[in-house]
């Protein structure tokens, strides 16, 4: 009996295996091909926000993908529920539009089987525009942890959107990079940023920032600046333009949506 008890824990409690995250929101596009990029986590586990588009009927031809739905509030909601919902020790939380390489992928197995492995690995992500990489415009240092102990980290409640993960313990980077296939067109890129802008202005009014004329016109040319000029953006030709001016795009629509919710005390 003692023995049968052994087998039990120990099949109950397997240090290596991985639980899959992922949130989504209309991803008909890409939520096919992201879960077939994950084939090799223990549990896959979507929480929906709710998609109108085909992303459900899609997801619910995967039997073995374990799916909730829950309404959106923000970003850092959303992921906090899917760590919860994980039954694993390490957490591989991707983005619907992200997809590991082989090379990623065979890293990603022997780091969570090495006893001295750290806390939590940052992926570096290669943007890709449409099919073509895109090298500067901001986003050749860009990164963001991918790969987690479950029991040491979790995501910054205070961050509405480009979420935070708060990491008790040690991280490192890993060497192969995650293809990061954000931008499919204008018009999707261009409502995404948007989007984003406004929940950043939530994330403002909750801590009490009132917008200045500083907010409205400056912030919006040092971000376009900096990111053509400073990150180099001007060396991606017309595709830096296009993804220099949508991140400004972001900064613009973000004190209006400010301002309105002081005006009306909405949050």
């Amino acid at each position: 009996m003692k023995s049968i008890l052994i087998i039990l824990l120990m099949n109950e409690f397997q240090p290596n295996k991985i639980s899959g995250l992922l949130i989504t929101l209309n991803e008909e596009k890409n939520i096919e091909a992201v879960i077939n990029n994950m084939d090799f986590v223990d549990e896959l586990i979507i929480v929906d926000s709710l998609s109108i588009d085909r992303t459900v009927e899609i997801i619910k031809k995967y039997p073995h993908v374990k799916l909730v739905q829950n309404k959106f509030e923000n970003f850092t909601a959303q992921r906090n529920l899917a760590l919860d919902l994980a039954s694993h020790p390490w957490i591989l939380f991707l983005d619907a539009d992200e997809r590991i390489t082989p090379k990623l992928k065979s890293e990603i197995m022997e780091t969570i089987h090495n006893q001295n492995a750290y806390d939590a690995y940052f992926f570096v992500r290669k943007f890709m525009f449409q099919d073509k990489e895109l090298h500067f415009s901001g986003w050749q240092t860009d990164k963001n942890i991918r790969l987690f102990k479950k029991d040491k980290a979790r995501y910054n409640v205070g961050r509405l959107v480009h979420e935070q993960l708060n990491v008790n313990g040690k991280t490192a980077i890993l060497k192969h990079k995650l293809i990061h296939y954000s931008y499919l067109d204008y018009e999707t890129y261009k409502a995404k940023m948007i989007h984003y802008g406004k929940l950043k202005a939530r994330e403002l009014f909750t801590k009490k920032v009132f917008p200045s004329q500083f907010h409205f016109i400056l912030k919006t040319i040092y971000k376009f600046f900096h990111s053509y000029f400073i990150r180099l953006g001007i060396l991606d030709g017309k595709k830096g333009i296009i993804i220099c001016y949508l991140n400004a795009l972001s900064v613009a629509a973000r004190y209006p949506e400010l301002k309105r919710l002081r005006k009306n005390n909405l949050a």
